[in-house]
């Protein structure tokens, strides 16, 4: 059976998707952006702004559905330029800590003014 995981504290996604899916032990969070959930805004106009709100959104899905970043197997990171790594690299690891889970990045075309999208798959112990 799946779960629907959803909370306010990250943004309503505005494609039919969910926030977050169950099934078992594992969760797949569906890539966020640097939204703010309260507002709806952008939040920052460089990479590591809108990384930190990004990944803030992530947790947020992780914690409702009882979850954390050191649940966290697997990233992916998706930016508009390969010149932005090094700034999503410096913010991912003040955000994620030690141990790393495993990650992608992929570069992508993403709507105006957003520089960065990230998922999570996580595996919960029940």
């Amino acid at each position: 059976m799946k779960t629907v995981i959803t909370t306010e504290n990250a943004p309503t996604p505005a494609a039919p998707l969910s926030q977050g899916i169950r099934k078992g032990p594992i969760l797949q969070v569906s890539g966020q952006l640097p939204f703010d959930p309260a507002t709806g805004a952008v939040v920052g106009t460089t990479v590591a702004e809108q990384t930190t709100q990004t990944l803030r959104n992530v947790t947020a899905v992780l914690k409702a559905a009882g979850a954390g970043p050191k649940d966290v197997v697997m990233l992916r990171a998706y930016l508009t330029d390969p010149a932005h790594l090094p700034e999503l690299n410096e913010a991912y690891a003040a955000a994620i800590g030690e141990p790393f889970p495993a990650r992608t990045t992929v570069y992508m075309q993403l709507p105006p003014g957003l520089l960065v999208e990230i998922d999570a798959l996580a595996v919960l112990d029940d």
